[in-house]
């Protein structure tokens, strides 16, 4: 890991990219670049651990970092993949408790780190900051209640077809962003049981595997079939 006190500038640009700072003039944005730090992880890095007391908003700004939970049995569920101009951590500005996830770099990464109590500061003084980022904690409320509901009420090939529908939008072909060991762990299943059932759905004609993370969608209707559960 690589620590770099930049020029505020290069933190506005960071700060820029996202939405819960777009609102600012560019004079606000240098104040939140005044409380910021620069950060780059090297792939496979931890940015945090579950128990640490973090205090922070992590801002990234280039590079993938996985969101992810370890249970008692050691299994690890991955909850989301975090890219530039998203952020993390949030949860430990609005509690003392530690960090309850793990965040780990994918690939090589630059991020700012905003320190929370500085920006609680800011968040009084801007409320707009406040509320963007309660718009963004109710989306992932309602993503993860969504994850929750598919793993309870849908079978492993409906919640395969509708990621792959989901993840090619409307395009024909689709790289995998994550290995598929963390795929198949967002998706609720064993890497094993990932593999069986992507063989079948090229065995059906429903798709054709190329290489290790390619993924052609070659019959859409019948994905959308599987995923409607007809």
């Amino acid at each position: 890991m690589v620590v770099d006190h930049c020029q505020h500038e290069e933190h506005a640009c960071c700060i820029e990219r996202v939405p819960i700072f777009n609102s600012l003039t560019k004079e606000e944005r240098q104040e939140v670049a005044a409380i910021t730090t620069a950060k780059t992880y090297e792939k496979g890095d931890l940015v945090y651990m579950a128990g640490e007391q973090a205090g922070k908003l992590y801002v990234l700004h280039t590079g993938r970092v996985k969101i992810s939970r370890i249970n008692v049995s050691g299994k690890e569920q991955v909850i989301r993949v975090v890219g530039p101009g998203e952020f993390m951590g949030e949860l430990s500005l609005f509690s003392s408790l530690p960090m309850t996830d793990n965040g780990e770099a994918l690939e090589r990464c630059t991020m700012c780190l905003i320190e929370g109590a500085k920006l609680k500061e800011l968040m009084k003084k801007y409320p707009s900051i406040a509320f963007k980022i309660m718009e963004e904690l109710s989306q992932r409320l309602e993503k993860a209640e969504h994850l929750i509901e598919t793993l309870n009420l849908n079978t492993v090939e409906q919640r395969l077809a509708r990621s792959l529908l989901r993840m090619t939008m409307g395009r024909r072909e689709v790289i995998l962003e994550m290995t598929k060991g963390d795929f198949a762990s967002q998706l609720g299943m064993s890497q094993e049981t990932l593999s069986r059932k992507l063989s079948a759905f090229q065995e059906q004609g429903l798709i054709v595997l190329k290489g290790q993370r390619g993924i052609e969608i070659v019959d859409r209707e019948g994905l959308a079939a599987i995923s409607a559960g007809e």
